[in-house]
């Protein structure tokens, strides 16, 4: 089995689209093609249902995926250990992160990294912190930065970087605007503005309501820290956030609120990598400037099996 074979799958089955998968590896439509029967053959078996429109992996196409990824991801990380063993540092560093993570400041951190190790690429990827895990996981990524509400995926430790209270954010004019705290059963009826799912702030929210006994309905969803904002800056719901998200300049506009009463969830933000050596040489040398562990088993939780 080539590895070119499987590098043309995992993009074939990354961008769901035979052209644009040729277009990003700059091969010919017909030889990325070609590749993809070829590895077909050799399985005996049928990894994509092509239609007109894209492509779908099959039963088998989602077996081989999750393998092809770490082999891919081995295969990078035995060369980069190499180059670093001759003094250089180079190759790809990939990077996940949830939005407005508390504790790192994930742009300077990066350009911090960049002047430093110049012949390194970086490649950054934005997501809720559920996905992103599993991404590190599976070798997608090198390390993310999450908020994970609960224990890692397997083959994934988180090492801790910060935690803070939630609080409520609403308009100026709104009836809990003006009070020193809030109840959560005061919230029940509010429209709720809130994250996708797969945000660790989303699932840590779900959680509290749920504890405080507070039934509610997220009216607005979104994927994004502005946007969340200025809807609660419109008035047109009300938001259960980190309390750093009420500190950004865009936030100046909304009121911050304590909640009391209930539950008192902590926004937990760690970083997740894999175990170990299994971290890229790329990767050690960005917890170094995090003053982090790298291959210490310390984190608070893991996703190893007993």
């Amino acid at each position: 089995m080539e590895l070119r074979h499987l590098e043309y799958f995992v993009t074939v089955a990354e961008e769901r689209h035979f052209t644009r998968a040729a277009e990003r590896l700059l091969v010919s439509q017909s030889g990325l093609s070609a590749s993809v029967r070829a590895l077909e053959r050799e399985l005996g078996a049928k990894l994509f249902v092509r239609t007109t429109r894209s492509v779908e992996l099959t039963g088998p196409g989602r077996a081989l995926l999750a393998e092809a990824t770490r082999t891919l991801a081995s295969v990078r990380a035995a060369k980069e250990a190499v180059a670093a063993a001759q003094g250089l540092l180079r190759g790809t560093l990939s990077v996940g992160t949830e939005q407005c993570i508390a504790g790192v400041h994930v742009p300077q951190l990066l350009a911090r990294f960049r002047a430093e190790h110049p012949q390194v690429e970086i490649r950054l990827r934005q997501a809720g912190s559920a996905r992103l895990a599993e991404d590190v996981g599976a070798g997608r990524l090198d390390l993310a930065f999450v908020a994970l509400c609960g224990p890692p995926p397997q083959g994934v430790r988180l090492t801790p970087i910060a935690e803070e209270p939630l609080v409520l954010l609403c308009h100026p004019g709104h009836a809990l605007a003006g009070g020193e705290a809030a109840r959560w059963a005061e919230l029940k009826g509010e429209a709720l503005v809130d994250f996708q799912p797969d945000w660790g702030v989303r699932q840590l929210t779900d959680r509290a309501f749920a504890a405080a006994g507070v039934e509610r309905q997220v009216a607005l969803e979104v994927n994004d820290v502005h946007s969340l904002i200025e809807l609660v800056e419109q008035g047109l719901g009300v938001a259960v956030v980190p309390r750093h998200f009420a500190r950004k300049p865009q936030a100046a506009g909304v009121c911050a609120v304590p909640l009391t009463e209930g539950p008192q969830p902590i926004w937990k933000v760690s970083l997740a990598r894999p175990h170990g050596d299994a971290a890229s040489p790329a990767a050690r040398k960005l917890c170094s400037l995090l003053d982090l562990p790298a291959d210490d088993d310390d984190a608070e939780g893991d996703g190893r099996r007993a």
